[in-house]
């Protein structure tokens, strides 16, 4: 079955396969091009990734972050959405294998994003749980608020301790931002919803296996995120790394034992490749090589962009380019351009990517950000981490709707989604079952 439920079309036809930011960036930018664009995921909405954490500590409602595709694109008319899984491609054919049918492309972009990387450990796999998808998220929040109401109906100590350990994975922005939300938590919410357990009972763990927390930020930056950390409570153990995990006990390279149940993994990501890529340019990470103009190596029009490109000819980036938003945009936005030049028989131009800086939230009044040689952290870098989010947010609604979260959290010091939509599962293996991870 050829273009299922896709109308036909004389005009070179360009298919998008994710929504995420570099798959759409990429569409906008073809609305007034002379192309059908085809635009494929396996979900009806945009994922504000970067304030997924906030989801998963019932700081904000799962809708908030998220945005219809169609409601994106319903002025540009050129361009068809269809939600589908990709299984794989034909490029001697022009054909994209997928759930719904086989759709004919003149251009494809994979924009598929990463998933979250256990480095091969599947036992960590199994029993800890990872953060990419808005499920994963609502899911932790259940499963939190079901660890406190449950250590309510325990007496002994050790018992209540190991459901209320909790260990991040990973000292990125993820981990960092992660590990002061529950810090957060614990100071904020935990004394007045859970009065009879001592807060002394929960404690918050974050755990990198490199020297030093956001390894990609200065000396200085790090060292004060680490400060900030431990001045909220959160115990962080650096050049450390996770050996194993039962869904019972954490053990870490240095010997070091930690009871707990709750187990968050953000210590990496690979990426997602398609069936049909050929597995010479598919890295261990699952990154597909690419060229300066994101051509995956050995195609001519086929292209990868954002956490799938593993682009190495930028000399500031050897290890090739992080696995950030900004990184998606650009290049989504670079080969939007270039279409248009290949398709004008003009020279095509390589990426040059423009490092807008880095941030990163630690809690209350804490952040730190670099950008155009300034450092900043405390309460100005708190600020701008927080304009900076809101306004990358999709849709009015949605800005509108963060915001008056956050203030009203600012001055009541409240998380109103602190409810269990569905009964979590018992542990962490059932929970990951339970949403087919």
């Amino acid at each position: 079955m050829i273009q299922p439920n896709i109308p036909e079309t004389k005009q070179p036809r360009v298919v998008i396969v994710g929504g995420g930011f570099g798959g759409v960036n990429l569409a906008k930018q073809l609305k007034h091009a002379p192309v059908q664009v085809v635009l494929l995921d396996r979900n009806n909405y945009h994922l504000f990734q970067p304030l997924l954490y906030q989801v998963s500590t019932a700081g904000l409602e799962p809708d908030s972050i998220a945005f219809p595709l169609r409601g994106i694109f319903r002025k540009q008319h050129n361009l068809v959405f269809r939600m589908a899984e990709v299984t794989g491609i034909r490029n001697a054919d022009n054909i994209l294998e997928t759930g719904i049918g086989e759709i004919r492309y003149d251009y494809l972009i994979f924009a598929t994003g990463s998933n979250t990387n256990f480095f091969g450990n599947k036992n960590i796999e199994e029993n800890a749980i990872g953060m990419k998808s808005l499920i994963e998220a609502v899911q932790i929040r259940n499963y939190v608020v079901k660890q406190f109401e449950e250590s309510l109906l325990l007496q002994d100590q050790e018992e209540i301790k190991s459901k209320l350990n909790f260990v991040m994975v990973g000292g990125g922005p993820t981990g960092v931002e992660l590990a002061g939300a529950f810090a957060e938590l614990r100071k904020y919410i935990m004394p007045k919803d859970y009065p009879t357990l001592p807060q002394s009972l929960m404690n918050v763990y974050l755990i990198e296996a490199g020297p030093k927390l956001l390894a990609s930020f200065s000396e200085e930056t790090s060292r004060k995120t680490l400060q900030a950390l431990q001045d909220i409570g959160v115990r962080v153990l650096t050049s450390t790394g996770v050996k194993e995990y039962d869904g019972k006990t954490v053990t870490l390279s240095t010997g070091e034992l930690i009871q707990t149940q709750s187990l968050l993994w953000s210590a990496g990501v690979k990426g997602i490749p398609v069936k049909g890529i050929p597995a010479d340019i598919i890295l261990p990470n699952g990154r597909i090589i690419v060229n300066e103009l994101n051509q995956i190596q050995g195609f001519t029009n086929v292209y990868a962009i954002g956490d799938i490109a593993q682009m190495t000819n930028d000399p500031r980036f050897p290890k090739g380019y992080p696995m950030v938003a900004q990184v998606a945009i650009q290049q989504g936005k670079n080969v939007a351009h270039n279409l248009k030049l290949s398709m004008e028989n003009k020279p095509m131009k390589g990426f040059n990517y423009k490092d807008l800086g880095s941030m990163a939230t630690i809690g209350r009044n804490r952040a730190v950000a670099e950008f155009a040689g300034i450092r900043m952290s405390g309460y100005l870098a708190w600020v701008a981490w927080m304009v900076v989010h809101l306004m990358s947010l999709l849709g009015f609604r949605n800005k509108l709707v963060v915001f008056i979260n956050w203030f009203y959290r600012y001055f009541t010091y409240e998380r109103g989604t602190r409810i269990i939509i569905k009964r979590g599962a018992a542990n962490i293996v059932k929970l990951r079952q339970s949403i087919g991870a």
